[in-house]
């Protein structure tokens, strides 16, 4: 039993490191290269970014025993690679240090925590459900690339699923690396240990770069990254303060924004992998894989240089389909939550498609665009329809 307690939280925050940190490693790098730095640069952030929020993972889940997962900004990432554009690197740090200063007004003032509490569990569930799904249909796609590969992943999952339901994702991760090397996927290339090293970069303010990038890097971060980070909380029942959390990651990305820490926020995919059941039967104890996912990010960011090598070398096969397999529990017991009232199941149904979409009109993302849809839906029930529908 002690065993189990030591390895599933351990093995459930390695899964989610490796999966935060490959899904966008490319575009930390690309967005580095594309405002005149080199590798070292896109070390330095990497640097920055681990320690920053591997510790902030960690203090935030013992202080509150809740798997609170801090994260980079994915969709922040991705959206950099072409807003940066026509912007020194220093007008862009300080595009971050708007952002982040914007997200600590959000946590002390506490308006996105009471906007929050009025969304419904099961909305909230099918939000998660909308975010999650495509990570599970690609395990499937992936198939399509790597037919052989995916499939032993695949039949390793249900095999281990039923024989050794707590090591299951232990297994997984392990034969995948196995496979991949025996298929010749993982070419071994000579690596030196590197340690990174913090590059200050000084903040330039304009209005140009506050309104082209830290205004739209707080709203994705807020909407594609901190919303869904809430939802994943809600829908496994856990009680936080999220004021108190968006204060904590908004001064954090304060703090680190100079030195590359573009956005600071509450993981919600990678987050999802630390609260299932696998990781512990007692909810009460599922904040320890979270822990252990804030000391692998340590790890992470101290061998920056040398784990930005190591990572490229895997298939990307591998990585998206660990992540769909490691999500499996959790689109199974969000897309139940969601439908576990019948006052409130079209609701769900519309937050789920709608974020499960492709939608993103005027830039706003569809996780949004699925909360207000839903919203929408329950309010025209409520106002044309005699039985009671609240917001709870």
């Amino acid at each position: 039993m002690l065993v189990n307690r030591i390895i599933n939280p351990t093995v459930a925050g390695l899964v989610a490191v490796i999966i935060g940190f490959a899904s966008s490693i490319a575009l930390i790098y690309q967005t580095v290269i594309n405002l005149g730095g080199d590798a070292g640069l896109a070390a330095s952030w990497l640097l920055t970014l681990g320690l920053t929020i591997g510790i902030t993972s960690i203090i935030l889940s013992l202080y509150f025993r809740v798997p609170i997962l801090i994260a980079w900004s994915t969709p922040g990432a991705a959206f950099l690679i072409s807003g940066t554009q026509g912007f020194t690197i220093n007008e862009a740090i300080g595009g971050f240090v708007f952002s982040a200063l914007l997200i600590f007004l959000s946590g002390i003032t506490g308006w996105f925590e009471k906007l929050i509490n009025k969304i419904p569990f099961q909305i909230a569930s099918a939000m998660l459900a909308g975010v999650l799904v495509n990570f599970g249909i690609d395990v499937f796609n992936q198939m399509n690339n790597k037919p052989l590969l995916v499939l032993t992943m695949f039949s390793s999952y249900l095999i281990c699923k039923n024989l050794m339901p707590k090591f299951t994702m232990l297994f997984v991760l392990v034969i995948s690396i196995v496979m991949a090397w025996q298929l010749n996927l993982i070419t071994v290339n000579e690596f030196s240990w590197q340690v990174g090293e913090f590059k200050y970069i000084s903040p330039e303010f304009n209005v140009g770069a506050i309104i082209s990038i830290g205004i739209p890097l707080f709203v994705i971060t807020m909407a594609a990254q901190n919303l869904p980070g809430i939802a994943v909380l809600k829908a496994h029942k856990y009680k936080t303060p999220v004021s108190s959390i968006l204060s904590v990651t908004g001064f954090a990305n304060l703090l680190a924004a100079p030195f590359g820490g573009f956005a600071i926020n509450l993981a919600a995919i990678t987050a999802a992998i630390c609260m299932t059941d696998e990781v512990d039967e007692n909810p009460k104890q599922r904040y320890w894989a979270a822990v252990a996912g804030g000391g692998f990010y340590i790890l992470m960011a101290i061998f920056a240089g040398y784990l930005m090598s190591f990572f490229a070398i895997l298939p990307e096969a591998l990585i998206y389909s660990l992540a769909g397999i490691a999500l499996f529990t959790t689109i199974n017991n969000s897309i139940q939550q969601a439908l576990s009232d019948s006052k409130l199941s079209e609701a769900a149904m519309i937050t789920f498609l709608v974020t499960a979409s492709n939608l993103a009109i005027w830039g706003i993302s569809s996780v949004l665009w699925g909360l207000i849809a839903g919203s929408l839906t329950l309010f025209l029930q409520k106002l044309f329809n005699k039985d009671n529908y609240k917001f709870t």
